[in-house]
């Protein structure tokens, strides 16, 4: 049986409004959510991620986890768990980062994780985010949102009402 699925588009305007949009998001989060990010270099992935932290109630700064592969942030309402997948060659290596031991417990952010964590929560949220092309102007993101399984479904249509 295939999970629900729902999909919402957002425009975000500068990383500013992507910094609120993430923390609007954030604080709908519970433990054991799973957000997969995808996007191309600087799409606003990570900056998603720190308004993710800032709706958690992350005191620390967030930076991007690409060198360390995984940062944790212990300090919010709930513990963040922010890994990047890019430099990983497949799923073995994804179980190597032993995700799941965090999983129940904490909001785990995934940037370039598609095809690669989805097994670490049935509900889940992927992300993808898209930038303007060489020939456009501006710092205008489109946010897409698809939600995979009920629970998903339910608070996207509460982050749209908010």
């Amino acid at each position: 049986m295939n999970a629900a699925r729902q999909r919402d588009v957002v425009v975000v305007p500068t990383a500013e409004r992507m910094r609120d949009f993430g923390a609007r998001l954030g604080a709908l989060l519970r433990p054991g959510d799973l957000l997969v990010l995808s996007g191309p270099l600087g799409a606003g992935k990570t900056v998603l991620t720190q308004g993710i932290a800032a709706g958690l109630g992350v005191r620390e700064t967030v930076t991007s986890p690409t060198f360390v592969l995984a940062r944790i942030y212990p300090d919010g309402r709930i513990p963040l768990v922010h890994v990047d997948a890019y430099r990983l060659g497949g799923v073995t290596e994804v179980d190597d980062l032993d995700l799941d031991a965090d999983a129940e417990t904490s909001v785990t952010v995934v940037e370039w994780g598609a095809g690669l964590v989805e097994g670490l929560a049935q509900d889940h949220l992927e992300i993808m985010l898209t930038r303007p092309t060489a020939d456009e102007a501006g710092e205008t993101r489109t946010v897409r949102l698809v939600a995979t399984g009920p629970n998903w479904a339910r608070r996207l249509r509460e982050l749209a009402e908010g």
